[in-house]
């Protein structure tokens, strides 16, 4: 996503980084609004906090950073920044800002509004769950500690100047900058909101929110001032949402909706596949991610290892790949094969009952024992969850499934903290950026384990914690393959704790209409999910 990634993670970009060739025969045309669905409601909108793939998108056209990617790429680019330079030692950035770039409520951004909006994320009492990205900005631990009110690391010495000092090298710090949580937002405007931003958000991006009708539709048009010429291509979008799947795509088929966010039910994948208009309306890609399950370290009986062993053991992967029709492959460590650092000598845990139920009897668990298993409410997910209980009573372990919306159940995992078990399946990890380590601090690091945190496991190894700042440090090129190999003996090591089941490497499929135009790297693009500026309708 940056320079400094580009030198450490040069695979990843090579299998990711969508050639922009094809795009120029299909070329985007400007005007039309287009209709987009999911099932779920978006919880907020504010980039602080907002932190699921359906929101991440929407958060992205709504808000501005000081870098980002080229749509349906991993190539890094400024933003906000009109040019950057790094300090030989890596230890100070400092960002010259694009002049007359305004928020939507008409205010030109000023430097001290990125000083504003990143120490806002870092804020304990923000409860934002991207904190731990700016842990190597200079005064991070006093912040995030309660025990200042600001960074010490970042200076705004003048409107158009931003410097961080950082109190370590960074590897991946071009990249945080281009991430949500570095979304700039106007002070004023979140304190008008008496937090409320989420649903009332005011940014420089794209688009601009114009009515939410909770629990039915969000409409976002066109921002005329955008800094960037002829972007985005259509003047509105609006996203429909308590729409099941199998209706959405129904609807897209009769010309209603464009997008189905939700992609295709399993049970009808084929049958669209094999449709005459199949290739039209399909777009499958490869994506960095992985679905697991999560197993909750502070709460009893998963505070044992060998509890957490055992059901590592016993859940066929295989089967769940067939519910997915195969557009999935098992998974045997956190990180997905496509990112640097994946160890493709680990085997993980094999499936095998037999050792799992050896496992618990050694637990003191002979019997087994009672818990609560939850999964998001769209198809396929209550069905893979059902999988998941029912290779569980086969050790032994009575597991009650509990579908619920997705927000429901985010609040379950990190917010309440309250999950024993959860199956991340429709919320499971896609990198935010291309490079092993945000595989590791939100969902398996000590900064992740927080309130609002997304670490559903509260999985916190210090020594481990200490080895991935070591590994983030090394932002020499000459050290990439080191550092990449350290990467991958982190998570396998992780593996020996057991906080997860690392289940599946699935690809992501979504329907879209035949009226859609574009290649299909800006609806599956590896930044964004789908690139609401890129996307256009054919004239």
């Amino acid at each position: 996503m940056f320079k400094s990634w580009l030198r450490t993670s040069t695979v990843a970009a090579a299998l990711l980084a969508a050639p922009l060739s094809a795009l120029a025969q299909d070329a985007p045309k400007q005007g039309g609004d287009i209709v987009i669905t999911y099932k779920d409601d978006i919880a907020t909108l504010d980039p602080a906090i907002g932190y699921d793939w359906v929101n991440w998108s929407m958060i992205k056209s709504l808000f501005s950073r000081l870098m980002d990617y080229k749509p349906g790429t991993t190539e890094l680019v400024p933003s906000l920044a009109e040019t950057f330079d790094v300090a030989p030692d890596g230890l100070t950035y400092t960002f010259k800002l694009r002049k007359g770039v305004k928020f939507t409520n008409g205010r030109e951004i000023v430097a001290s509004d990125v000083k504003y909006s990143i120490e806002r994320a870092v804020d304990p009492k923000t409860q934002g769950p991207g904190a731990g990205f700016f842990g190597a900005i200079k005064g991070f631990d006093d912040l995030s500690g309660g025990k200042a009110a600001t960074l010490e690391g970042i200076e705004a010495p003048d409107d158009a100047t931003v410097v961080f000092h950082l109190s370590r090298p960074d590897a991946t710090f071009l990249h945080v900058l281009a991430v949500n949580f570095a979304s700039v937002v106007p002070k004023e405007a979140v304190e008008a909101a008496a937090g409320d931003f989420g649903k009332k958000p005011v940014g420089s991006g794209t688009f601009v929110l114009r009515d939410w009708t909770v629990g039915q539709s969000l409409t976002f048009e066109r921002n005329p001032d955008y800094f960037v010429k002829d972007m985005p291509h259509i003047d509105k979008f609006t996203v429909e949402v308590g729409q099941e799947p199998l209706v959405a795509l129904l609807r897209l088929q009769k010309g209603e909706v464009d997008i189905a966010g939700d992609g295709i039910p399993p049970a009808k994948f084929l049958e669209i596949k094999n449709s005459p208009e199949g290739a039209e309306i399909i777009v499958d890609g490869q994506q960095l991610h992985t679905g697991y399950v999560t197993l909750n370290t502070k709460v009893k009986p998963f505070d044992d290892v060998k509890v957490r062993q055992a059901v590592n053991m016993a859940i066929n992967k295989e089967r769940i790949t067939r519910i997915l029709n195969g557009r999935a492959t098992p998974a045997n460590q956190p990180l997905p094969p496509l990112m640097p650092g994946y160890d493709k000598a680990f085997t993980g845990y094999d499936y095998d009952v037999e050792k799992a139920k050896a496992l618990l009897a050694e637990a003191g668990h002979g019997d087994g024992f009672e818990t609560v298993l939850y999964s998001t409410n769209t198809d396929p997910q209550p069905r893979i969850a059902q999988a998941i209980q029912q290779d569980l009573a086969a050790i032994g372990i009575k597991a009650e499934v509990r579908a619920l919306a997705q927000a429901n159940v985010i609040a379950a995992g990190g917010t309440e903290g309250e999950a024993p078990m959860i199956w991340s399946g429709g919320m499971a990890w896609i990198a935010d950026f291309p490079d092993p380590s945000n595989f590791y601090g939100p969902i398996l690091g000590c900064s992740g384990a927080v309130q609002g945190g997304w670490n559903w496991s509260w999985y916190c190894n210090e020594a481990l914690d200490k080895r991935a700042v070591a590994a983030d440090s090394m932002s020499d090129p000459a050290k990439a393959a080191e550092r990449q190999a350290e990467w991958g003996k982190i998570f396998t090591d992780i593996m020996a704790d057991a906080p997860w089941v690392p289940v599946t490497n699935e690809r992501r499929v979504v329907a879209k209409s035949p009226r859609m135009g574009g290649e299909g790297e800006i609806y599956v693009d590896p930044t964004r999910v789908i690139n609401y500026d890129a996307i256009f309708v054919k004239q």
